[in-house]
């Protein structure tokens, strides 16, 4: 999955060639070279009405999967299985909602078999869709982030998730409130938490900003040192 501090680039057409027509958003960039920008502009236009669950999906899983071999036939089967959107969308309800109980249910429902869960659409990526579609920038607080395997190896033990993969709903809330305290001792975004997650603790936060992520002076020392 990602965990380049830069834009991912994919193969435009092998994606494409992969979905239906109505899958793919067009506001993503022809030249496959995506940012965490471009999959938010599809999440806004998602919130607004004007793009479909099924594109925000597709966005999400562009970004994640990023040059990945693979990525496209995975994420062909993920949308397959909800061809309308609909489960999609049942998810992500009350999502906008930062409250316990909206993250909880988005998450639980996305991983139930009864509910929204999809093929191929595990935690490491779901959290994705929950982030993009349900991140709000400026209301800090607690929101929903990004938990994959790169995150989770690199949490401390005060964070509360226990394991590698397969994360319950409350470890995934115990790391959001985490992180949430961790913004807002350094008095930034709750995703720059996850960004220095991602950078690993050997990175130097100094100078400019490295492509989508952060430049946060002492965030990653924070972060890693669990101060």
């Amino acid at each position: 999955m990602s965990d380049e501090q830069a834009p991912v680039t994919v193969r435009v057409d092998r994606w494409r060639a992969g979905l239906t027509p109505d899958a793919w958003p067009d506001t993503l960039p022809a030249s496959g070279v995506i940012a965490r920008r471009d999959v938010f502009l599809v999440a806004d236009a998602y919130r607004a009405g004007s793009a479909s669950a099924r594109q925000l999906l597709t966005a999400v899983l562009a970004w994640g999967y990023g040059p990945i071999g693979y990525g496209p036939w995975r994420a062909a089967k993920s949308l397959a299985a909800d061809p309308r959107g609909n489960r999609l969308a049942y998810a992500l309800q009350g999502l906008f909602a930062t409250d316990d109980d909206a993250l909880r249910s988005a998450y639980t429902r996305l991983r139930d078999p009864d509910q929204a869960r999809l093929p191929w659409l595990g935690p490491g990526l779901f959290t994705k869709v929950l982030y993009f579609a349900g991140y709000r920038r400026g209301a800090g607080g607690v929101q929903p982030l990004i938990l994959d395997r790169v995150v989770a190896s690199r949490l401390p033990a005060e964070a509360g998730v226990r394991r590698r993969n397969g994360w319950s709903v409350e470890e995934w809330l115990a790391y959001l409130r985490w992180a949430s305290g961790r913004a807002r001792a350094e008095g930034v975004e709750p995703d720059a938490v996850e960004m220095a997650l991602r950078r690993g603790p050997e990175a130097v936060v100094e100078g400019g900003e490295v492509g989508d992520e952060p430049d946060v002076p002492g965030l990653v020392r924070l972060v890693h040192q669990g101060a």
